[in-house]
C-alpha cells in the first residue's frame, strides 16, 4: 500500500512541468546579467576616461 502511494507520487512529480518555466526564466535572466556585466567591464574604462575629459573641460 505504501509503495503504491510513493510510486503514484513520483509519477505525478515527473509529469509536473510547472517548475521548468521558472528555471528557463532564471537562465535567461542570468544570461542577460552576464552580458551586462561583460559590457560594463569592457566599456568601464572608456566611460571613465570620457567623464574625466568632460570634467576637465568644465572646471
Amino acid at each position: 500500500m505504501r509503495r503504491a502511494m510513493i510510486v503514484r507520487l513520483l509519477r505525478r512529480l515527473l509529469r509536473n512541468r510547472s517548475g521548468a518555466t521558472a528555471i528557463e526564466y532564471a537562465l535567461i535572466a542570468g544570461g542577460i546579467a552576464g552580458v551586462l556585466a561583460g559590457a560594463i567591464a569592457t566599456l568601464g574604462g572608456s566611460v571613465t576616461a570620457l567623464w574625466a575629459t568632460v570634467q576637465a573641460a568644465f572646471p
